[in-house]
């Protein structure tokens, strides 16, 4: 099923405790050795302590896959099974491939790099709402290719792009159209599906490439019902490990002519052995999926429960997100506190556990110092190569960003908002 709206029920304190154990570090910052809330899941999500745990008993092992032997066709089982589950994750069933590469980014830069460099001639289509890993890539590659590069500007006041605004951009002849899922600085979701289809209305031999990285820790995800060609995320901010990425690859993207090696299929797109490890610990982010949602739904289809899981965790933040924005009697929320200004409506629908925002008159940096002292982690948003294009857009310099996970309570944001309150005065005035 495609994407519908989060329902904005948050956990109760049992299951919240549940989940927290299950996290390392969840309210300690192991460095500094002090409580700290962690509102930073964009930059990267607390690990599951299983994920990490069974990352690091595989990646021990000295075996190699393709031996004739009991610990290299283990191996081969731990491979096998981690793509079942990414599977699951991606919603793919039997159709595509499901690969793995150093990084979210670089599998992007893959895929946009194979095709640029084979498909006939035409432009490409990028939107400024977009990620470098997508947005860079789709410029530097129609560079390289001799494309026109055609860029899709973003609704300042929504804080997203929306299918009518692709429709106006892309041409017959586009040969790829990037997109973002849910974006990394405003925190909302895009119509997928929608902008999909306006791109195959127009341009029906076009391929679309898909970034969900910072969709994964907030949702679900389904590929077939996108109807896009290749879609991304990185292990590292939904729960597992970093320096790895994982894609689904379609059966068109799969035909494009690529890297491989001369004496294997031509149409798979990984190089090399495999890291048992990252599979194994994504095995464990599943089983930590199935096990959420079956504290929600009946029955025992893992696939029914990973996506009951995403559920819950979408719905968890909801609640979180509404606390955030609208506050509670007697504690404002940021739309309410003087001198705080949100970026993107005050509707939560479409949001993905991602709130940014300005103080005015004081630079973002020195609030998410002030924050931190009070032991609190968020992040400062500036034009460092990442989102420079994004706040132009904006008209911003800086923000500061809020990326909370479902693993937060409502009590880490009323924290937030008691400090933002004070820090308001005393450094807004």
């Amino acid at each position: 099923m495609p994407h519908q709206a989060a329902t904005n029920r948050a956990f109760d304190k049992d299951l919240l405790d549940e989940i927290r154990a299950r996290f390392l570090h969840v309210d300690h910052c192991p460095i500094i050795d002090e409580p700290r809330v962690f509102l930073e899941s964009g930059g990267g999500s607390l690990k599951l302590k299983t994920a990490i745990e069974a990352a690091a008993d595989i990646s021990g092992l000295p075996d190699q896959e393709g031996r004739d032997n009991d610990a290299s066709r283990f191996l081969s089982s731990v491979i096998n099974k981690g793509r079942d589950d990414l599977r699951l994750l991606f919603g793919c069933g039997d159709t595509g491939q499901v690969v793995s590469g150093e990084t979210g980014t670089e599998l992007l830069y893959k895929f946009i790099r194979a095709v640029a460099l084979t498909a006939p001639p035409g432009p490409v289509v990028s939107c400024n709402l977009e990620h470098p890993a997508t947005f860079d890539a789709a410029r530097q590659w129609a560079n390289y290719t001799g494309r026109a590069w055609n860029e899709v500007e973003f609704d300042a006041l929504s804080g997203t792009v929306q299918p009518e605004d692709y429709a106006r951009t892309v041409t017959p002849d586009t040969r790829i159209a990037t997109v973002i899922h849910t974006s990394q600085l405003t925190g909302f979701r895009v119509d997928l599906v929608g902008i999909v289809k306006a791109i195959r209305a127009i341009a029906p031999e076009c391929f679309v490439i898909v970034d969900g990285i910072q969709q994964a820790p907030h949702g679900d995800i389904d590929v077939l019902a996108y109807g896009a060609d290749a879609y991304v995320f990185s292990p590292y901010k939904a729960f597992s490990r970093l320096a790895v990425g994982f894609g689904w690859v379609g059966d068109r993207l799969s035909d494009v002519r690529h890297d491989h090696m001369l004496s294997k299929n031509p149409r798979l797109w990984e190089l090399g052995s495999r890291d048992p490890g990252i599979y194994a610990a994504q095995t464990a982010v599943t089983d930590y999926l199935a096990w959420l949602g079956g504290r929600h739904v009946d029955g025992d289809d893992r696939g029914d429960l990973v996506r009951a899981g995403a559920a819950a965790m979408a719905g968890q933040e909801q609640a979180l997100v509404s606390l955030l924005l609208d506050g509670e009697d007697g504690l404002p929320g940021l739309f309410d506190i003087p001198g705080i200004a949100v970026i993107g409506p005050r509707a939560l629908d479409e949001r993905a556990g991602i709130v940014s925002f300005t103080l005015r008159g004081v630079p973002s940096p020195e609030i998410v110092r002030q924050l931190a002292a009070r032991g609190i982690r968020v992040h400062a948003r500036i034009d460092d190569g990442y989102s420079g294009h994004i706040l132009a857009a904006l008209d911003l310099p800086d923000c500061v960003r809020v990326a909370l996970c479902h693993y937060n309570t409502a009590d880490e944001i009323r924290r937030l908002l008691t400090e933002m309150a004070s820090l308001s005065q005393d450094l807004a005035g």
